[in-house]
């Protein structure tokens, strides 16, 4: 699936950040306008999180289907899943909330298909975080490779019948409104330890960046990341309140860490150590199609609630508006 630059093969990543629907929305616009380029299918891997597992699960395992774009928008435009899943886990004492979303996922999108369903598309992480070791815990297939799931530290087992389903609802488990998932002995059998809880892969890294950086296990040559999650707000009136604090706090950690991920894409390309990276953000005027998307895109909800027909259409808009102007501006021979 890799694309002849020059007459040498360049192989692309994509980065597909969490923040809910309105993140698979936005993704959404990027698939759009990589097809339009004809580079979308010439994807090598995908690191997906929370809101940016569901769209890239989807067209992972659809993968070249001519419908599968427009089956993804028809879902985002009409399903609501947050309510459902959330009192599912409330009134059902033998299904956890996260339990409850994961059955949500497999009603509507995925069925029963399992990761080993992924191997004729694209190599794709889904991401969640370890709350056992502090560690980014991924789900790995696809790209005619083995089906694994595990992280460095605990180690990585073979994994070919762990459902999607289960992988994307560890990956978009938001706290505290969703529990960690909990994967048992049995299914992640490692030494030291009898079960890891799996919660949202925004906790570690909103953007699934560390997978495009390990050279060794993915030998990239460019990388597009697709930021759609929560930017930093000014708060002209800080609160006192305790709760209110931990949310703001809990926002700068991320804003830091956002940062500090684009900068070491930066710097380990400066030093040839890695791919040429281009990186957008959903709340950036630089390149956006009409004045104001930025800050309409920025404005939707990040719940996982059906998005409106305006909604739906100037995330599409601005997510392929803002992928065309980074790779005019840094990556042109892949356009030409």
């Amino acid at each position: 699936m890799s694309i002849i630059i020059n007459g040498q093969e360049k192989r692309i990543g994509l980065s597909l950040s969490g923040g809910g629907f309105r993140a698979a929305g936005f993704h959404l616009g990027v698939f759009r306008k990589l097809e339009e380029l004809g580079l979308l299918w010439k994807i090598d891997l995908l690191s997906c999180v929370s809101g940016g597992s569901i769209a890239g699960a989807y067209l992972a395992l659809h993968w070249k289907e001519t419908d599968v774009l427009d089956n993804l928008e028809k879902y985002l435009t009409t399903q609501s899943i947050e309510i459902g899943s959330i009192m599912g886990g409330i009134l059902n004492p033998f299904e956890s909330r996260t339990e409850a979303l994961a059955s949500t996922y497999k009603k509507d999108l995925y069925g029963k298909k399992t990761l080993d369903d992924l191997t004729n598309g694209p190599r794709i992480y889904l991401n969640s975080t370890n709350l056992v070791t502090g560690n980014m815990f991924f789900f790995v297939a696809g790209g005619n490779g083995k089906s694994e799931m595990g992280e460095h530290e605990l180690g990585v087992v073979e994994a070919p019948g762990f459902r999607i389903s289960e992988a994307v609802a560890a990956s978009s488990a938001f706290p505290p409104v969703y529990p960690p998932m909990e994967i048992s002995r049995e299914e992640y059998n490692v030494p030291g330890i009898s079960r890891v809880a799996l919660s949202d892969g925004g906790v570690y890294d909103n953007l699934g960046v560390n997978p495009l950086l390990r050279t060794k296990r993915n030998n990239l040559d460019y990388v597009i990341v697709s930021d759609a999650g929560k930017p930093f707000e000014l708060d002209k009136s800080p609160t006192n309140s305790s709760a209110m604090v931990l949310g703001a706090a809990i926002g700068i950690l991320m804003e830091q860490v956002r940062g500090q991920q684009f900068q070491h894409l930066k710097w380990k390309h400066k030093a040839g150590e890695g791919p040429k990276a281009m990186w957008f953000s959903i709340d950036s005027h630089i390149g956006e199609s009409r004045k104001n998307d930025a800050e309409i895109s920025s404005s939707i909800s990040t719940r996982l609630k059906r998005l409106k027909d305006f909604e739906i259409s100037v995330l599409k808009r601005h997510g392929g508006a803002l992928v065309y102007r980074r790779l005019k501006d840094i990556a042109s021979e892949l356009i030409n």
